[in-house]
């Protein structure tokens, strides 16, 4: 909300904690502790709606919105899509969504960990399954559905990021390995370094506080991601058992060697460090040359061929 306040269309927001709304209010912002009064004006605006909770809540969030904004747009920014996209179906509203997960945050929560500049260079995932469904059973896409997604991707654009399209099958895949078993790593090696007592925890410095940054996270908010999206995160889970597995072995030996784990990993981080940017407040940041551009005119000739090209090559869109 900091950086979209701060260009040309009005922005204002609901928070359900009272403490939160007011301070955001002091600071200046249009901020409201009453979600059916925000709705109802969002529909007199016709405005689009960004649905920010924790996965647990966004069902209610859905059922105001058909109660109160029953014409809005709708776009989100929760860490899973398909769970979303469910009960966007559910409740037939798929010509008014399009789902959206920016890659950038912190281990903090609420309004006072918001910051600006947040999504700068951030990838910014924007899903296009019910355009892709469309095409694929030879039917036009609404054109209230296009401008949707032209609208999620400026808005995207608006705020620094880069608008990258994405199935919500693969984003809750691709996430479960980059976002999701980070989490899970963290929480254990917290407790494994928190095991060897007080030397340990005096003598942990920058690596172990990196790679258990987002154990800070709220427990409640961890479960949300994890647990919503269980079965890509089991996958990833177990490729990373069967690694420390192997590694545990291999040190278990007559002749400790972890050369296979060790190179393997630093010519993984290598590519993944041509491919991304290193904002380490960020949790998959990208940087501006790093992926390839792909100029889209929504609701043109093959412009949903061309989404699901730009998404083979994790490349960004830019709109026209």
């Amino acid at each position: 909300m900091r950086d979209l306040a701060g260009g040309t269309q009005a922005v204002y927001g609901f928070n359900r904690s009272t403490s939160g709304a007011r301070a955001a209010a002091k600071e200046g912002y249009d901020v409201s502790d009453d979600l059916v009064a925000t709705l109802q004006r969002a529909e007199a605006d016709g405005a689009m709606i960004v649905i920010a909770v924790p996965m647990h809540a966004v069902a209610n969030v859905l059922d105001n919105i058909i109660e109160h904004a029953p014409t809005c747009g709708i776009t989100d920014v929760v860490s899973v899509k398909k769970p979303v996209y469910d009960l966007i179906r559910e409740r037939g509203l798929e010509t008014r969504y399009v789902g959206g997960h920016p890659m950038a945050g912190t281990e903090k929560s609420g309004w006072s960990a918001s910051q600006e500049g947040l999504f700068h260079r951030a990838a910014w995932v924007i899903t296009y399954d019910y355009a892709l469904e469309k095409e694929q059973a030879g039917e036009p896409v609404p054109a209230e559905w296009i401008d949707l997604f032209s609208d999620v991707c400026r808005m995207a654009v608006g705020v620094k990021a880069e608008a990258v399209p994405a199935s919500v099958r693969k984003h809750d895949e691709a996430v479960g390995r980059i976002s999701h078993l980070p989490h899970v790593i963290a929480e254990a090696l917290s407790i494994v370094g928190d095991e060897g007592g007080t030397l340990s925890q005096s003598l942990a410095a920058g690596s172990f506080k990196d790679a258990t940054r987002v154990a800070g996270t709220a427990p409640e908010l961890v479960r949300a991601m994890c647990e919503t999206n269980a079965a890509a995160l089991v996958y990833s889970l177990d490729q990373m058992i069967e690694l420390l597995t192997k590694a545990r072995n291999d040190l278990d030996s007559d002749s400790p060697n972890i050369a296979e784990l060790v190179d393997a990993g630093h010519r993984a981080h290598t590519r993944m460090e041509a491919r991304s940017g290193a904002r380490r407040e960020s949790v998959s940041p990208v940087k501006i040359s790093s992926r390839p551009v792909m100029r889209l005119h929504p609701g043109g000739h093959n412009w949903v061929r061309q989404l699901v090209q730009a998404e083979s090559l994790g490349g960004r869109i830019e709109v026209f």
